[in-house]
Order: structure tokens, then sequence, then C-alpha cells
């Protein structure tokens, strides 16, 4: 370890490389966040995690922080049904499995799902990027 190093260096850097201040609220959004690798949370699960760990944060603070860390591009955003979003800490391209019954998401490799065409986009639009959400019920 480096003497003298910040806790959580790697986390305030990652924030002002995306263009964030790193204040107190999203550094430690961002460390529930980011801390156990690649995860799949709703807004209504981290901010029960950041009540659990004594985070006086309100839920819309933890939706403001989500949208802000998906905009900067530290998130990615998978809508799974209306009204029902969850923010992904793997931003690589990839799809998902959703679990209908236990409502969890989990990640496919771009590899074990091929495409093999695309529509054409409509005139003055260009593809961004593919999502393919697989539902699945648990037996």
């Amino acid at each position: 370890m480096v003497p003298n190093a910040r806790p959580y260096s790697h986390l305030i850097a990652k924030l002002k490389s995306a263009g964030l201040r790193p204040t107190r609220q999203r550094l430690a959004l961002a460390r529930i966040l980011f801390e156990f690798g690649d995860r799949h949370l709703s807004a209504e699960q981290l901010h029960v995690e950041a009540l659990d760990r004594d985070m006086a944060v309100s839920l819309a603070t933890v939706y403001n922080t989500l949208h802000q860390f998906t905009d900067a591009g530290l998130l990615r955003e998978v809508v799974v049904e209306p009204g029902c979003s969850y923010f992904d800490t793997n931003v690589a391209d990839h799809h998902h499995f959703y679990f209908e019954t236990s409502r969890q998401l989990r990640d496919i490799s771009t590899q074990d799902l091929q495409l093999s065409t695309l529509p054409a986009a409509p005139e003055g639009t260009r593809i961004a990027r593919v999502d393919v959400i697989v539902r699945v019920k648990e037996e």
C-alpha cells in the first residue's frame, strides 16, 4: 500500500475522470456500487444498502446520483419494464437474463448471443448500442 494514500483514492479518481466532483454522498454511493465488482442494482436496492450502512441519504439523492453516474458513463441503465430499471456497473457491451420471479439480472456475454442482422437505422440516425434482455421464469 502506498504511504499517505487517501482511502478510496481510486474512486475519487474514477469520479474526477468522469467529470464528477467527488462529494461525500457520491463517494459513499460509489463505494457501495463499485466495491463488489459487477452488480445490477435498482435505486431502491442501493438506497436500502446505503441506509444499512447508516448513510443519511434520500431516495431522490440516490436517483440523482445514479443518473449522474449513468450520464458520465460510469453506469449503464437497463430498463426491464416501465418503472423498473437497474443500474449496471459493467458498462462493456453485453446482454442480460431477467429473472421475472426474483427480479434479478444476470449478464450474458456478447459471445453467447449472436445477432446475424440488424435493421437499417432510420435516416439521419445511427445504431448506438443493441440491448437484449432474455426474460426467464424460475421453475
